[in-house]
């Protein structure tokens, strides 16, 4: 979707160009804070502009670990929507870090500037892209995604089975998500995304009474019909990237170790139904064909089969409403044509 996806870069660009006016604030000093959690000697550490991001100002930091040159990346913003969405990627990234390391950067730290309070920071391993070092484990895209999307999340605190949603709250684009546990992965979704985004695009665009009944009849019918528990089989809650477009997946080189590997990164991770990542990569495309192959191979569809592709739309129609709810008209097409279909078929 050409249209879609040069709207989501419009407007990333602007917020770029925002960032880069603030970049130079953070370069001349390090903040004692992240100098803290890293446990660095300031005399032997600097930093520098490095990169770009939609929503924040980024940096490498060089210093010297153990006698050997060390090198981080950093994710500085202001207000407390960058504290919440640090936190969310801090600890999304290590929720994939742990199931598959060599599939995206470890988080080593997230917190508050000591010289400014209104100030947060993420601290990752520096992710090298465009790296051609040899030496990788030569997994595709498609095999480490198949190993994240079947090995079984951890059981939460207080509970005593997996459940679906996530320890924290995550951002996607700039929009919170709630991610409170719920033992029904269709009540999850029906609430937590659906439901949720539509309040969340009420609240910056006004109300739409047309988009919004469409919501609740998929919500109320269609996801029960396609996702409810006695319907959908062998699903489990399994961790996912969350928006996982063709934009946040490169090849790198972690931490300065090993080779390059295809990489994921900028992840707003829950568990859930492995099949939900599948709906914004289907959205904007950028996977080809022997992607797509390779991974059906290693992980089937969930039955029923012949439902997969209806279930992949209704989970793309979650990424149409937040681009709805963040950057305005130009995605409520997409998400109205989707809805149309589903409720007619499934009304």
């Amino acid at each position: 979707m050409q249209v879609a996806t040069g709207l989501r870069h419009a407007s990333i660009n602007a917020s770029r160009t925002l960032r880069a006016r603030h970049a130079t604030t953070m370069a001349a000093k390090i903040d004692p804070a992240i100098l803290d959690a890293l446990g660095l000697d300031p005399k032997a550490s600097k930093i520098s502009s490095h990169g770009g991001s939609g929503f924040a100002s980024t940096f490498k930091l060089s210093s010297v670990v153990d006698g050997k040159e060390k090198n981080y990346f950093v994710k500085s913003g202001t207000g407390s929507d960058s504290e919440l969405m640090f936190k969310g990627e801090h600890a999304s990234l290590n929720a994939i870090h742990n199931v598959v390391p060599n599939l995206c950067p470890k988080s080593h730290a997230n917190g508050v500037f000591a010289d400014d309070p209104n100030r947060s920071f993420l601290v990752t391993d520096f992710l090298e892209l465009g790296s051609s070092h040899p030496g990788g484990s030569g997994q595709s895209l498609a095999q480490k995604l198949a190993t994240l999307h079947t090995t079984p999340a951890p059981t939460p605190a207080g509970f005593d089975k997996p459940m679906y949603g996530f320890p924290a709250t995550t951002c996607c684009g700039s929009s919170p998500q709630d991610n409170s546990w719920r033992a029904s992965w269709a009540d999850f979704y029906a609430d937590n995304r659906l439901r949720a985004i539509l309040r969340q695009g009420a609240a910056s665009n006004g109300a739409d009474p047309e988009l919004a009944r469409a919501v609740e009849a998929t919500a109320a019918v269609v996801v029960p019909r396609l996702l409810g528990d006695d319907h959908l089989k062998g699903v489990y809650p399994v961790v996912v990237h969350g928006d996982l477009w063709s934009g946040n997946h490169g090849r790198g080189r972690i931490a300065g170790r090993g080779g390059v590997e295809e990489v994921v990164f900028d992840p707003s991770a829950v568990y859930a139904h492995s099949e939900y990542e599948l709906g914004i990569m289907r959205m904007f495309g950028g996977f080809g064909s022997s992607f797509w192959k390779e991974y059906q191979s290693l992980v089937p569809k969930a039955e029923p089969k012949e439902e997969w592709e209806d279930r992949v739309a209704l989970y793309e129609l979650y990424h149409h409403l937040n681009h709805w709810a963040l950057f305005g008209s130009g995605y409520r097409s997409g998400a109205m044509s989707i809805m149309k279909r589903l409720n007619s078929k499934y009304k």
